[in-house]
């Protein structure tokens, strides 16, 4: 496949929120769901194309999509988490000179914070950009195309976070996270979230 000089976005929003109890693609911000906040903001940065990772049971989150441009990519062992879904969605975008990966229950999450890593991968030795999460590299997160080509297979998919942080020093920029270390995983980060005014009561 012929590289694309635009970047491409994957949006992973495949969970299935076990641990919260409830999904929280849908939980709100100021009246809307973290899920099309999360495209929405994606679709900010001007990409060739927004790719969204659901789970097998997707209705409810295609009708939250439902007036946004997107391409829907099922992983249906959402399981297998990000990995998984990386892999479901790398037919997609293999091609491009850029792909931004981001989740959707940051809420947080800003189009300053995604286009500073756009540009800082275009600077970058290694291509790569990514956010500062307890000191590492973590998402959002912008890679070369390519390195979607070499996902393996299976068990063995660990994703993209192990290869990020092996990069050399000063290769990689790492962008401060401005709030983003705030996820939505457990009831107590959904009290803390909206005790912030993060999220909706």
């Amino acid at each position: 496949m012929s590289e694309r000089g635009g970047h491409a976005v994957v949006l992973l929003a495949a969970g299935s929120s076990t641990r919260l109890g409830q999904p929280k693609q849908l939980l709100r911000r100021d009246g809307e769901t973290l899920l099309h906040r999360a495209a929405r903001i994606a679709l900010e940065t001007g990409p060739e194309v927004l790719v969204v990772v659901l789970g097998s049971d997707s209705s409810a989150y295609q009708a939250a999509l439902q007036d946004l441009r997107y391409e829907m990519v099922i992983n249906e062992n959402a399981a297998s988490g990000m990995p998984g879904s990386l892999q479901a969605a790398a037919s997609h975008v293999a091609g491009h000179a850029q792909v931004l990966v981001l989740m959707s229950d940051q809420p947080a999450l800003s189009s300053a914070h995604l286009q500073c890593l756009l540009e800082g991968a275009r600077r970058s030795r290694s291509g790569c950009a990514a956010t500062r999460l307890q000191g590492l590299a973590g998402v959002p997160a912008v890679v070369p195309g390519d390195w979607f080509n070499a996902l393996p297979q299976g068990a063995s998919n660990v994703g993209f976070r192990a290869r990020l942080r092996a990069l050399a020093d000063g290769a990689l920029l790492l962008l401060p996270a401005g709030g983003m270390e705030l996820d939505i995983d457990t009831p107590q980060d959904l009290a803390h979230a909206r005790a912030l005014g993060m999220l909706d009561p």
